[in-house]
């Protein structure tokens, strides 16, 4: 499978012609990357009745940091049992670094990646209550921490721009906790865009296809 082969094939301690010179700098690359998974996933969970989208971008320093930040619009219509009912829309964002462990092969085009993110939403809502037809209409802000895992993966190069596809896994735990005696009709939102369900711990899965510039 060419997401996993060339992490560990022969090609991976290898510097590609042209690269000597990026390799010797602090700044080597940017890179803007489309996820492709999460408006399917989404999508497919409730039904078609949520959305996900998302796009990142990254700064690859010294062979082996990603400065990185992630974009996205999220939302739609959920209910919880027949007790709430869910209609919200809204962005966020996530900041964060990444780092490439593989030190051996750090001049490798492809890389494995560990990284953290602090994320934040922002999100225009209507939740009710259904059994006291109680609405209530807002704007709610949430922030959540996150522990990601991935790799990428090059698959093309043109002159000194290559693509790249890879997957991102998240670990994600939320700081704006629900507080369990507030009445149902004031209930923080039931989903949060970019974190999902409104939990105190969550997970995630991205698919990336990206360029490098």
């Amino acid at each position: 499978m060419p997401l996993f082969l060339p992490l560990w094939g022969g090609q991976i301690g290898f510097m590609r012609a042209g690269e000597r010179r990026s390799a010797d700098s602090v700044y080597n690359s940017t890179q803007i990357k489309l996820d492709i998974a999460s408006p399917i996933v989404t999508s497919a969970i409730y039904q078609w009745k949520m959305q996900h989208y998302e796009i990142a971008a990254n700064v690859q320093l010294a062979q082996r940091f990603f400065p990185t930040l992630e974009l996205g619009y999220a939302g739609g219509r959920a209910n919880r049992g027949d007790s709430i009912a869910y209609n919200g829309h809204g962005g966020f964002f996530r900041v964060g670094c990444d780092i490439n462990p593989l030190k051996k092969h750090k001049d490798s085009p492809h890389a494995l990646l560990v990284g953290i993110r602090i994320g934040t939403a922002v999100q225009g809502m209507e939740q009710t209550a259904l059994k006291q037809t109680l609405t209530n209409q807002g704007v709610r802000a949430d922030c959540w921490g996150e522990i990601v895992l991935g790799c990428q993966v090059e698959i093309a190069k043109v002159q000194q721009t290559a693509f790249y596809m890879g997957w991102m896994g998240r670990f994600k735990f939320l700081f704006t906790r629900q507080n369990e005696y507030t009445p149902a009709a004031d209930q923080y939102a039931i989903y949060i865009p970019g974190f999902g369900n409104r939990d105190n711990i969550g997970w995630g899965l991205n698919y990336y296809l990206g360029w490098r510039f």
